[in-house]
């Protein structure tokens, strides 16, 4: 490139005869023209078509324009051989390098030739040695695998041992009654389970042998281990007290241990709820007497029986010790036998299901009952506590038979009935010590039912003789003291039915039922309306007696309803009075079908109480009887102690009799009206009027009625 750019640069010849270009004094002519523009021509083409845009290009032209090369003759001759010294000189260099290579080449090529001299004379030292010693280390080879095949069987052995072997220690501490209940005991013993389980792996092999074996030992061991372990509990329940609360941890940890052998573990349960029954017995009786089964006096207890005469306090105290005993059985034992994680359900259903009886059972198809804890446990209070509850029976009984007051019979029925309740929630539905609260309260619901009989049978004589203010009799009023005395006693009690006014009715048959009969049969043997005013009398003392209970409101809506019917009755008499005294009651009844209307005066015309004489008695007797009528009815009910409704019963009774005498008064005037419009066209021809007015001769008002009986 740089010789034709060199090529392109050359000036035309000196003597420009070969330039294509003519002088300015040149007389040119075409022909000459293109004959001497054709070889710059082109050149110029050369150049024009020249792509600048070529990279190889613009890198000559950089490389020109760095040495700073004119665009002379002179520079343009010198071009061309200062580039081609430059390519000689760069050519020597290269070969003088490459002749060092050379020579670094031909001296690792002598360093090789060296190293390959010394290794084969090594390979061939090797090759002697290894002939001389190759049956050396054949035999080291054979040993050190035997080696390694003894030190595996040793490993296996020590694992084998460590892991199905009990160790003299271990077995001594599981057999030996002279070595403590300890943690190393508990160590060997889940050793032992866990050996036994693992045993199942031995058993899978052809040679069964050894699993038998070592299954045999093992459970030899681990059932002495249980012997000792029921032993040892049966030694520490003997001393065991429950009443400190920092129970001893290994028994309870033995405890869960040992529910692993149902039969051993309930044979436990069984000596521990004999000792706890025979330990809560003397307990109790101590509590009762102040004296030890042995016969020690114990100065620091209260006995209970110094409150024996207070057949009441004396009960409840008894009741409550027992309460307190259960309670403190409960949560001594809660502690003691149900674990956090219910390991001994956990023992106890994996017992079951391990113990030979039940492997041989025809029945291990069924599912047998799963371990309730609560209920086991309520099961063992309820016996720790059996021996007391006798105790406490056969006292409670006594004071229930020789109790001759009947509130007291009741209320200590009421008091059984929460400790029921209350031991219900405590130990559950089916227990010893509920069973007999049951029976007490029952017995003692008896003795209240025999003393309520009693009591009514001698008050039959009083049953006769209604009192003379017609007020509540005596035996009534006791009576309603006393049932008042009785639903004090159970509204505070916890009654176990949901209906409590249904639970109350036997309570109310029995202590206030027969007296409310006999006030009926009394208020028989009387006339009316003072039989009405007795029962009114009577009913409303018992309401009274009975409002202040929520348990109650059926039977005072049955009483009100008696009341109002009784009421009813009085109101009537009081009527029937007032019509009877005023002398009424005859024209009240001849008017009282008439209708108020024209057509009913003819017929009054022809009715005797409506001639001139009868109407004008009738007149003057109303006139005497309204001063005084309303005392006078009132006299009627003084006996009736409810002066409100006595008041009541009038006023209604005077306001029926005010409405009849008002339809009475309406027919007087329409008749009056009729025979003044008859009688107009005779006053005007000058007759005079015969017959009076029936208002004329029967003046009173309504409105003076009202007046008068109000």
């Amino acid at each position: 490139m740089a010789s034709n750019g060199a090529a392109s640069l050359q000036l035309p010849p000196r003597d420009g005869l070969g330039s294509g270009v003519a002088s300015p004094g040149t007389p040119s002519t075409p022909g000459l023209a293109l004959r001497s523009s054709n070889p710059l021509t082109s050149k110029f083409t050369t150049v024009l078509s020249t792509s600048y845009a070529d990279a190889e290009f613009r890198d000559a032209l950089g490389l020109l324009d760095q040495r700073g090369i004119g665009n002379a003759a002179e520079t343009r001759r010198q071009l061309r051989l200062d580039v081609q010294k430059e390519v000689i000189e760069s050519n020597g260099e290269i070969i003088t390098e490459f002749g060092r290579v050379a020579e670094q080449l031909r001296r690792i090529g002598h360093t090789i030739d060296k190293l390959n001299k010394n290794y084969r004379e090594m390979k061939s030292h090797v090759s002697a040695a290894h002939s001389a010693t190759s049956t050396t280390l054949e035999e080291a080879s054979s040993l050190i695998n035997q080696r390694r095949d003894v030190e595996t069987k040793q490993q296996l052995l020590q694992a084998f041992q460590e892991h199905f072997v009990l160790t003299e220690d271990e077995v001594a501490a599981l057999t030996l009654t002279s070595e403590p209940v300890d943690d190393r005991f508990f160590r060997a013993l889940a050793k032992a389970k866990k050996i036994l389980n693992d045993c199942e792996v031995l058993l899978g092999f052809e040679n069964q042998t050894l699993g038998l074996d070592v299954m045999e030992r093992t459970t030899k061991n681990l059932n002495q281990a249980f012997q000792k372990l029921y032993r040892w509990i049966q030694k520490e329940f003997k001393t065991l007290n429950l009443e400190n609360p920092q129970i001893n941890s290994s028994v309870r940890r033995a405890l869960r241990v040992l529910a692993e052998r149902p039969s051993l573990f309930q044979n436990c349960l069984d000596f521990f709820a004999e000792a706890r029954e025979q330990i809560l017995s003397d307990a109790f009786y101590l509590a009762l007497t102040g004296t030890s089964a042995a016969g020690r006096e114990d100065h620091s207890v209260k006995p209970i029986e110094l409150v024996a005469h207070d057949l009441l306090r004396y009960v409840g105290d008894m009741l409550a010790w027992q309460h307190s005993a259960a309670v403190s059985e409960r949560e001594a034992l809660e502690v003691l036998f149900v674990s956090e994680g219910g390991d001994i359900v956990k023992g106890i259903e994996e017992g079951r299901e391990n113990e030979l009886w039940r492997l041989m059972s025809d029945d291990t198809d069924g599912d047998a009952p799963s371990f309730d804890p609560v209920k086991a446990l309520n099961e063992l209070v309820d016996r720790d506590v059996a021996g007391a509850a006798r105790i406490l029976r056969q006292r409670v009984e006594q004071v229930i038979q020789t109790n001759e007051d009947t509130i007291l019979a009741y209320k200590m029925a009421n008091l059984l009935n929460f400790y029921r309740v209350t031991f219900s929630k405590l130990l559950g539905a089916q227990s010893v010590l509920l069973e007999s609260m049951t029976n007490l309260e029952a017995e003692a619901l008896r003795q209240f039912r025999s003393l309520m009989r009693d009591h009514i049978a001698t008050l039959q004589g009083e049953f006769q003789h209604t009192p003379s203010d017609l007020g509540p009799p005596d035996f009534l009023q006791d009576s309603l003291k006393q049932l008042t005395s009785i639903m004090k006693t159970y509204e505070t009690s916890l009654s176990s039915s949901g209906d409590r006014e249904a639970d109350f009715e036997p309570i109310l048959a029995e202590s206030f039922d027969p007296f409310l009969s006999g006030c009926e049969n009394m208020a028989k043997n009387i006339q009316a309306p003072s039989s009405s005013v007795f029962l009114i009398n009577c009913l409303t003392a018992a309401k009274s007696a009975l409002s202040p209970f929520d348990f109650t409101s059926r039977r005072i809506e049955q009483l009100q309803t008696t009341i109002d019917q009784h009421a009813e009755s009085l109101r009537s008499r009081q009527y029937s009075y007032l019509r009877t005294e005023s002398g009424l009651d005859r024209l009240f009844s001849a008017l009282e079908p008439l209708p108020i209307a024209e057509a009913a005066v003819p017929k009054m015309r022809s009715l005797e109480e409506l001639r001139p004489e009868a109407l004008t008695a009738a007149s003057q007797n109303l006139d005497d009887f309204l001063p005084s009528a309303l005392m006078d009815a009132m006299e009627n009910l003084r006996h009736l102690q409810d002066s409100k409704l006595a008041r009541d019963v009038t006023e209604e009774a005077a306001e029926k009799f005010c409405v009849d005498f008002e339809h009475v008064e309406e027919l007087l005037i329409l008749a009056d009206e009729l025979a003044e419009q008859k009688s107009s066209p005779k006053k005007q021809d000058g007759e005079a009027q015969d017959a009076p007015s029936f208002r004329a001769l029967f003046p009173r008002t309504t409105g003076e009625i009202r007046v008068l009986l109000s």
